[in-house]
């Protein structure tokens, strides 16, 4: 990587609620996808980096969990982390939900920003689905809170306004050299993304069953000879109930949920995949550090 004259580069910490669509943007800004999406709330459990460059400007994107008042320890390390990455970042920039824009969880950050006196960017997305009077209304009462320049109006899902954001960033990021490499787009591992592309099938084909009590954790990956991949992953849920509702009757379930990671892999990796996924029975796994480890989460939040 070559030094370029006038290079900027920083971190900017994308939060919000739960579903505010803040993976979504994050795939639109970088122009790839590097988190998960899912519609269901507080499907990103841990930081996740997407990195994009822009002339001479490396923007850094933080991607963090949903931000909501945590009852379990789970929920407490997601919340905990999506505040480090708020915390450490040079910008933070609030996704709020147009559609629910007096939600109790975004009143929440907003309250805390303020108290540890942090300026933010807001961005107001979803706005395709709401009125433009209206929207006008949620950016003036965002604005008597004093902490929000500029306001932005966006569409994470159509790319309306994605672009005026991210013009910003370039101009306001610090002076100074690039932190990696030109071709990276994200810090996810292969095997912790393959692990959350199932995981994220998973909560597509299981819907309610199962909102927090299953993980997944890609136990070996083996490169073969012909260029393919084979891949072995645990999922692991709370209670025998649960593996039943994974496997599905005859193990029609989780052969669906392995054939579309599987497509989902291929693409992402451009090559044939090779997929087995094991279902394990681990009751208190949401109490066990090496599962948090394995997700990239702190144990002790």
């Amino acid at each position: 990587m070559s030094e370029v004259s006038g290079m900027r580069c920083g971190y900017v910490a994308l939060i919000g609620a739960p579903n505010a669509g803040k993976s979504t943007l994050l795939n639109g800004l970088v122009g790839a996808k590097v988190s998960i999406v899912s519609p269901k709330a507080q499907t990103t459990r841990r930081r996740v980096l997407g990195i994009t460059i822009e002339g001479s400007t490396q923007i850094i994107f933080v991607d963090t969990p949903g931000i909501f008042e945590p009852k379990r320890r789970l929920e407490r390390a997601m919340v905990a982390a999506a505040w480090a990455g708020a915390e450490d970042a040079d910008i933070v920039v609030l996704l709020v939900d147009a559609t629910r824009p007096a939600d109790p969880a975004t009143l929440g950050i907003v309250q805390r920003l303020k108290s540890a006196g942090r300026r933010a960017a807001l961005a107001i997305n979803k706005v395709d689905l709401v009125q433009r009077p209206v929207l006008l209304d949620i950016a003036a009462g965002y604005a008597k809170e004093g902490i929000f320049d500029p306001v932005f109006m966006i569409s994470g899902l159509t790319g309306d306004g994605v672009g005026d954001l991210k013009a910003h960033l370039v101009r306001v990021l610090p002076e100074g050299p690039w932190l990696y490499p030109e071709d990276q787009l994200s810090d996810l591992p292969q095997r912790l993304m393959a692990a959350e592309t199932t995981r994220v099938q998973i909560f597509l084909q299981l819907h309610q069953e199962l909102p927090y009590n299953s993980t997944v954790e890609t136990d070996t990956w083996e490169e073969r000879k012909d260029g393919s991949v084979r891949i072995e992953q645990t999922i692991f849920v709370a209670r025998p109930s649960q593996k039943a509702i994974v496997l599905g009757e005859g193990g029609q379930q989780i052969k669906r949920i392995g054939a579309r990671a599987r497509a989902e892999l291929e693409t992402l990796l451009d090559r044939r995949v090779h997929l087995f996924l094991f279902v394990r029975v681990e009751k208190d796994w949401t109490d066990d550090r090496e599962r948090y480890e394995a997700i990239g989460l702190d144990f002790a939040s």
